[in-house]
C-alpha cells in the first residue's frame, strides 16, 4: 500500500493592522505571496501611518463644498462675461473718440484757416492797412492748443495783442469777432459799446462792416456813438425826467421822413 503525500507547507501569511480611516486599526491576514516570498511589514506600516496622518491633516469633510463650489463656478462664469463685455465696450469707445478727435482736428483745422483768413481781411479794412494773422501756440496738436493773435498796425512792427494800444486792441477784438460772425452766423449778437475807443475813421468802418453782417444776424448793440446810431433801424434809450423816474423810449428811424 503506498503512503499518502506529505502536503506542502503552506506560505506564511502576515497579520497587518487595516484602519478604518479613524485611526481604530484591526488586524487583518493578508494572502500568503505566491512563491512563498516573504513580505517585510514595517515599510508598510510606515506608509499607512503617513497616509493616516495626511489624511488626518485634511481635516474633515465639508458636506457643502461640492454646492459652493458650483455657486463660485455660477459666479465666476458671470463675472467673466461681464467682464468681457466691459472691455468690448472700452474697445468701442476708445475707437469712437479716436474717430470723433480725427474729426474735430479736420473741422477745426478748415476752421482755424477760414477765420484766420477773414480776421486778416476785416483787421487790414479797419486799420487801413497792416497785417493780422492767428497762429497756434502748440501746431503739431491741435487738440490741445492755443490760438494767438499777431498783429501789425500800419507803422508799427509785428507785435503780439498786449503790446497794443487800447485802440488798436478794441479793432483787433472786433475784427476777430467779426471774422467769426462771418465764417458761422448766429442768429443775434449783442455789442456793448465796442465802438467806445474808435475814432469817427474806424466808427464808419465799423459801422459798414456790421451793416453787412446784418444781413444775416440780428446785432443788438449798446452805444453812445451818434454816427453808429444813425445805421441803426430802431433805437431804444432810457431817460431820466425831473421825477427821477426812469422812462424808456423807442424810435424806428425808417419811419422819420428823410427830410
Amino acid at each position: 500500500m503506498t503512503p499518502a503525500p506529505t502536503p506542502a507547507p503552506e506560505s506564511p501569511a502576515w497579520r497587518l493592522p487595516v484602519g478604518d480611516g479613524d485611526g481604530n486599526g484591526q488586524a487583518s491576514r493578508l494572502p500568503p505571496v505566491a512563491g512563498g516570498a516573504i513580505i517585510d511589514p514595517q515599510p508598510m506600516q510606515e506608509r499607512i501611518q503617513r497616509l493616516r496622518s495626511q489624511l488626518r491633516g485634511v481635516g474633515p469633510v465639508n458636506p457643502q463644498a461640492e454646492a459652493e463650489y458650483d455657486e463660485l463656478k455660477e459666479r465666476h462664469t458671470f463675472f467673466t462675461s461681464q467682464l468681457a463685455d466691459l472691455t468690448a465696450g472700452e474697445r468701442s469707445l476708445l475707437q469712437a473718440i479716436d474717430e470723433l478727435d480725427e474729426v474735430i482736428c479736420q473741422r477745426f483745422e478748415a476752421a482755424f484757416h477760414e477765420v484766420g483768413k477773414r480776421f486778416s481781411h476785416y483787421f487790414t479794412t479797419f486799420f487801413g492797412g497792416g497785417k493780422a494773422k492767428l497762429v497756434l501756440s502748440s501746431p503739431e496738436d491741435y487738440r490741445t492748443s492755443g490760438v494767438d493773435i499777431v498783429a501789425q498796425p500800419p507803422g508799427k512792427r509785428l507785435q503780439g495783442l498786449s503790446a497794443l494800444s487800447g485802440g488798436e486792441k478794441a479793432l483787433t477784438a472786433v475784427s476777430l469777432l467779426f471774422a467769426l460772425l462771418q465764417t458761422n452766423p448766429s442768429p443775434f449778437c449783442v455789442l456793448d459799446e465796442v465802438d467806445a475807443m474808435l475814432d469817427e475813421a474806424n466808427v464808419g468802418r465799423f459801422v459798414a462792416a456790421l451793416q453787412e453782417l446784418a444781413q444775416h444776424s440780428q446785432f443788438i448793440v449798446i452805444t453812445h456813438n451818434r454816427r453808429t446810431m444813425e445805421t441803426a433801424n430802431s433805437i431804444y434809450g432810457v431817460s431820466m425826467g425831473d421825477d427821477s423816474i426812469s422812462r424808456v423810449l423807442s424810435l424806428r428811424l425808417s419811419d422819420i421822413p428823410s427830410n
